[in-house]
């Protein structure tokens, strides 16, 4: 990979590849890498959530990238704009983690699996399979996800490099 096929998305931010780009997100813990790719026309999106639901939002102008239920539409929008299909579409997902251990049950501070879970529940809405994800646990990810190849390579200091 040259830097100059290298797409950064940084976090509460999404972008899309056509044919050649690499997408990658570093500093994944509670939030959620979600890839999309459509393997015919070769058009990859990534989106890096931070929150699962903008009804919580309290920032003057909606930043669409950083919550679920707003920044998966804009993806699927972007990438249809490239010649994406949603009939076609696939997602991996990745993230989600539950970063520190808390005490009792308070849902608020499950971030991590929420943001999962609200992540899925978007995907479902416009039913998008899941082909593979690596989410959950109590570490933090990179991820790079090829628009030529769907490959999505996920690095963590705990199990190192893998492939999904």
């Amino acid at each position: 990979m040259t830097q100059e096929n290298l797409i950064k998305v940084g976090m509460a931010d999404l972008n899309v590849a056509h044919l050649t780009g690499v997408l990658k997100t570093t500093g994944l813990g509670s939030c959620v890498g979600v890839t999309l790719y459509d393997s015919r026309v070769k058009v990859a999106g990534m989106a890096h959530v931070m929150l699962p639901s903008s009804e919580i939002a309290r920032e003057g102008s909606l930043n669409i990238a950083k919550y679920a239920d707003t920044a998966i539409p804009e993806l699927i929008s972007r990438m249809e704009k490239l010649g994406a299909a949603v009939s076609r579409l696939e997602a991996k997902l990745a993230g989600g983690a539950q970063m520190f251990a808390f005490a009792g049950n308070n849902d608020t501070m499950r971030i991590g699996p929420r943001n999962v879970e609200s992540c899925k529940e978007m995907l479902n809405t416009y039913k998008i399979p899941i082909r593979a994800e690596d989410t959950g646990a109590n570490y933090g990810r990179t991820i790079e996800f090829n628009s030529e190849t769907g490959i999505l390579v996920i690095r963590s200091v705990q199990l190192g490099v893998k492939e999904i």
